[in-house]
């Protein structure tokens, strides 16, 4: 009986052991466990970008400055493209709203049509910032863009300049209801409107480099003298430029607006005359800074307004 005890106690002290050192031994693996984890990536809170279309350099460039900012600011970002499609981009913004974001960056495609948008994102208490283009309708907290109007004056002064204040000009306007199309028709025509310059055609080519292609196109086949062609942004311009180029035609000046990459090399090689920098990645990344701070309860101006600048050879 004794010899049992003892080796019963001998059989307790060991068991024992045993559990003290698995006991240590989780431990340590648990810890190692935590530290091999991958960290789950925190952020301040979701913005979704609805963006016209991501056709055109001008508007890739701006949702370049919205990642480029998100990602500094910490926040998660949804972007969703419109293809320049006022029913589509009602679906997006639908989409995004149904993911919980807590500001709404909508680029227009339409400044009258978008206003439906707007008031779904109004309905579900998410505030809205537009980028570039305005909306007609809504409740819109914040909106970001170049002063189009002083672009288009900046546009006409120029023609004016370098035709000494008389000639025969062509305007190509684009996507009719754009704030940013009727902002800068309305800049150009008030700097032309005291000078001898006549606007012998002014057509829509919706801010498409193929479409500024084909309208100038017939307008070259029906006017037999052409001084200058104002485009409301460079896709149209380059465009014009083909045009131009093709059909042999000398001394007409082409003028641009958003001074894209492929704009400002046209410039510097002598072929467009000059086009209007806007500063779309400033435009992106002022939207999520203002969303910063309309979500950390801030006032914010109805509208802030983006430089422009002249660019020529």
């Amino acid at each position: 009986m004794k010899n049992f005890r003892k080796l019963l106690a001998l059989s307790l002290v060991a068991l024992l052991a045993v559990g003290v050192l698995t006991g240590c031994g989780g431990q340590s693996n648990e810890g190692n466990g935590e530290s091999e984890a991958p960290e789950q990536t925190q952020t301040k809170g979701k913005i979704g970008l609805v963006i016209s279309t991501l056709n055109n350099p001008f508007f890739v460039t701006l949702r370049e400055g919205v990642e480029t900012k998100a990602a500094e600011l910490g926040y998660e970002l949804v972007v969703l493209d419109s293809q320049d499609e006022s029913s589509k981009e009602l679906s997006n913004v639908e989409d995004v709203l149904q993911q919980g974001i807590d500001v709404l960056l909508i680029n227009p495609v339409d400044s009258d049509a978008v206003a439906n948008a707007v008031k779904l994102a109004n309905d579900k208490n998410v505030p809205v910032v537009t980028l570039d283009r305005s909306a007609s309708d809504g409740d819109v907290k914040v909106h970001i863009a170049s002063d189009n109007v002083a672009g288009g004056k900046m546009a006409g002064e120029f023609i004016i300049q370098q035709l000494n204040g008389k000639g025969k000009v062509v305007q190509l306007q684009g996507i009719p209801g754009t704030s940013a199309a009727r902002d800068r028709g309305k800049g150009f025509e008030e700097a032309i409107k005291d000078s001898d310059i006549e606007v012998i055609a002014s057509q829509p080519a919706d801010f498409d480099r193929q479409k500024g292609l084909s309208v100038m196109e017939n307008i070259l086949q029906a006017q037999p003298e052409i001084d200058a062609v104002f485009c409301q942004n460079d896709e149209m311009a380059l465009g014009a430029l083909q045009a131009i180029e093709a059909s042999e035609r000398e001394g007409i000046l082409v003028v641009g607006f958003d001074a894209t990459d492929d704009a400002v090399k046209a410039v510097e090689e002598g072929k467009l005359a000059a086009t209007i920098a806007q500063m779309p990645e400033v435009i992106g990344s002022m939207g999520v800074e203002y969303a910063h701070k309309i979500m950390s309860g801030e006032n914010v101006p109805e509208y802030v307004p983006v430089d422009l600048r002249l660019v020529t050879k």
